[in-house]
């Protein structure tokens, strides 16, 4: 029989999944043409030339021992490839000590988790967040908390966050850019949040670890830059990927950089190395890892990105719908006129393909994902319209 917790969570199970499913069912009784699929941020810029060019090159002369296992932390050369990128990025040296390659942020997140948590240790995430968040934490043994933000903007606020500190609190998820708003965090809330964790620190002397789960940070626009999390909070660690900023999201690599101001640094990365082995990831994949070896600090070009943002962003206000415009990432997070659900279901009778804002702990709003061909959400946007004048 299957466990009664894996059952309850399938009973949960991510709503992204469910209508990424159902609009495989809807391309097969209608053609793909006519269904407008917005579910699942499955990105469909190609990865730069220099990552196809460094592929060719590895398949056409390929290194003796390039199949075979690595370090479980992963290659060094790799390692000091993304150190030298944070180095950059944040403006202070980086040692490549600091740095486990993961399977993706998925496999990082879960490896950070594991080292951190003890049963019943909670971990606070702020509304609206990537429901696989609270996966992740029970799978740990933890308790999620969650923290709502305010529509208005969605940038958490510090003295929510200090209401639900407690002597269990063992760390904080940050989401910036987030999914599934776009919304950047602000230095200045960042900084808000970072004075409220210090106090508790120092009243409990218990650290609280800043897990910032950043996918999307390359993923900006006009102008924005995302505040670094390692020169804010000193217990902190980032997970990323190059699922979006290089267009791998298949080859499942990423990574988990310890700020070198954290509380016992070595002895949390030696954490993160036996966690990597035990949960059974072992090493992120080889030859995923020599592609960013080389590519590192790169990203794809985004202005296709925005260019969609801008498209959907303004024919939904134009509608009626009220959304923040998203500084990064590729999601719109617009309300939803009246019941949820029913719009949904309204929705997906015009084959119009979103993700309920329940999804992510916001009931009241829905998510549409733009990083589709410009084609089929032009097509989309007078579905749209008509969809809207059932509301409006």
């Amino acid at each position: 029989m299957i466990s009664k917790e894996i059952l309850d969570n399938l009973q949960n199970a991510s709503w992204i999944r469910k209508m990424f499913e159902e609009g495989d069912r809807l391309e097969k009784k209608f053609g793909a043409e006519n269904v407008f699929d917005f579910s699942l941020g499955n990105p469909r810029e190609e990865p730069p030339v220099s990552v196809r060019e460094t592929l060719q090159k590895l398949a056409s002369s390929p290194s003796s021992g390039m199949h075979r296992y690595m370090s479980n932390a992963g290659y060094p050369e790799t390692r000091e490839a993304v150190a030298s990128a944070i180095t950059s990025e944040t403006g202070r040296p980086f040692p490549p000590g600091n740095v486990v390659m993961t399977n993706g942020a998925a496999g990082g997140l879960n490896v950070v988790l594991k080292s951190l948590l003890d049963p019943e240790d909670e971990v606070v995430i702020f509304a609206p967040f990537f429901v696989e968040y609270m996966f992740y934490i029970r799978n740990s043994r933890g308790v999620p908390v969650v923290c709502p933000t305010p529509h208005e903007n969605f940038q958490p606020q510090p003295e929510d966050l200090a209401g639900l500190l407690t002597n269990r609190t063992r760390a904080v998820i940050l989401n910036s850019p987030n999914n599934p708003t776009g919304v950047v965090y602000s230095r200045e809330t960042l900084q808000s949040l970072a004075e409220v964790i210090r106090d508790r620190e120092e009243k409990t002397g218990k650290p609280i670890f800043i897990i910032s789960d950043e996918p999307y940070k390359k993923i900006v626009y006009d102008g924005i830059r995302v505040p670094e999390i390692l020169n804010i909070f000193s217990n902190s660690i980032i997970v990323s990927s190059y699922s979006k900023s290089l267009g791998l999201a298949g080859e499942r690599i990423g990574y988990a950089a310890v700020n070198t101001e954290t509380a016992e640094p070595e002895q949390l990365v030696n954490a993160l190395v036996f966690c990597q082995r035990t949960l059974g990831f072992v090493n992120a994949p080889a030859i995923a890892q020599r592609l960013v070896q080389e590519a590192a600090g790169e990203s794809v070009d985004v202005t296709g990105y925005q260019g969609k943002r801008d498209l959907l962003h303004g024919a939904l206000v134009d509608f009626g719908f009220t959304c923040v415009k998203p500084e990064g990432a590729f999601y719109l997070f617009p309300r939803t006129p009246g019941d949820e659900m029913e719009f949904i279901r309204k929705a997906q009778e015009h084959n119009l393909l979103f993700v309920p804002g329940k999804g992510f702990g916001c009931p009241g709003h829905f998510r549409i994902s733009y990083c589709n061909d410009e084609a089929m959400i032009r097509r989309a946007i007078p579905v749209i319209r008509k969809l809207a004048a059932q509301f409006f």
